[in-house]
């Protein structure tokens, strides 16, 4: 992929972009062998590959520049510019996105000058506008708009200038205003403004339908991750157990694909609002063998005093971490799926449970350029 914005040093969000694909695979590979072989996977599975541009279903830009000349970026190059004073770039035309986001962005920066709307001056600590957050449905070529605000003082300007907006892109079918106004604070507030009737876009992976909210966690990379989901249910359907937890289970993606191959599926994520997209997904679905709850998943765990034949997991880059390790192995269900988007904490969880062996080891190429993979083992326990 030739990017303008890494040989220009404008961005360094994709460090590999000077690898050919095929080196960047085969470097991944090499490094994930070195971390984990001393598992001794039984089958080391051939990985996942992506495409190479126009990937992703997200994008986070920061409204940098003023309300005469607005511009979209990324925050490492706002951070710059904070101390610089160099004049931002635009980044809407990065290959990253599909050429219907690519144009998508591009308007919405016009359409931020036209509606006359700030962006926030983190130096000056002025302004209104901070990010504008976009995600795109593969499956129906559908957008989720999100604004995040200083303050309530602008939205009055984003209604007034909406209809245009949608006018002219109708696959906008959500919008909504965030309200954050700490300074310098996390991405995201808690007061979520709705401007649209639809609340929330509908994916599609492998006809499993997935309701996608403004605040529940998504997979940035549709195709792979659709790989990853049937991968899963694949392995699951090997081991035909009859119950299986889904920790972390975000949106309910492997619970739901999984659900025809189980007799019972409980799913937990501690994000209400994603547990209510996964109950969405459920009864579109028409499931009834399936169970969401909004709950920590170590103190379900620990609430429970057994655990399924198959418990999967697949929890944020920290890991699972000790306490849920312990649990699993004093429950010691026969096998566990661990989905991970972090190798070197997986190598961490992997050395904690004990009596388990790795049968299946495959990695899923979910972040080309970058050295991150999302990688998926299937863990026996030495009693089966």
């Amino acid at each position: 992929m030739q990017c303008p914005f890494s040989l220009q040093g404008v961005c360094q969000s994709c460090p590999l972009v000077s690898l050919s694909y095929p080196q960047q695979i085969k470097q991944k590979d090499d490094v994930l062998r070195g971390l984990l072989s001393e598992h001794h996977p039984q089958q080391w599975l051939t990985p996942v590959e992506s495409a190479i541009s126009g990937y992703r279903n997200k994008a986070k830009m920061v409204v940098l520049g003023a309300a005469h000349e607005p511009c979209l970026g990324i925050q490492k190059q706002a951070e710059n510019l904070s101390t610089s004073g160099s004049k931002p770039i635009s980044l809407c035309t990065c290959p990253l996105y599909p050429a219907d986001m690519q144009a998508l962005l591009i308007y919405i920066e016009r359409w931020i000058r036209c509606a006359g709307i700030p962006p926030y001056n983190v130096k000056k600590k002025k302004g209104e506008l901070k990010f504008v957050l976009l995600t795109r449905s593969d499956s129906r070529g559908e957008f989720m708009l999100r604004f995040v605000l200083r303050s309530h003082d602008a939205i009055a300007r984003i209604v007034n200038n909406l209809p245009e907006l949608m006018a002219a892109f109708p696959s906008v079918k959500v919008v909504s205003v965030n309200i954050q106004p700490v300074h310098m604070a996390r991405l995201e507030g808690e007061e979520e403004i709705f401007l649209t009737f639809d609340h929330y876009l509908l994916e599609q992976f492998n006809h499993v339908p997935l309701v996608v909210r403004p605040k529940s966690f998504f997979q940035t990379n549709p195709k792979v991750a659709e790989s990853l989901y049937a991968t899963a249910k694949r392995w699951v359907s090997e081991i035909k157990p009859a119950s299986m937890w889904d920790l972390f289970c975000g949106v309910g993606g492997f619970a739901l694909h999984c659900a025809e191959e189980v007799e019972h599926v409980t799913g937990i994520e501690i994000e209400p609002e994603a547990i209510e997209s996964a109950k969405h997904s459920a009864e579109i679905m028409g499931v009834t063998n399936l169970r969401f709850a909004a709950l920590d998943s170590t103190s379900f765990s620990q609430s429970n005093e057994s655990a399924p034949e198959l418990v999967l997991v697949n929890p944020p880059r920290r890991g699972i971490g000790e306490q849920l390790c312990q649990q699993l192995n004093d429950f010691a269900p026969k096998h566990i799926i661990y989905s991970s988007c972090n190798p070197y904490t997986l190598e961490q969880d992997l050395a904690r449970l004990t009596g388990y062996k790795v049968i299946k080891l495959q990695w899923f190429d979910m972040f080309p350029y970058t050295e991150h993979v999302e990688v998926m083992v299937l863990l026996e326990h030495s009693n089966v």
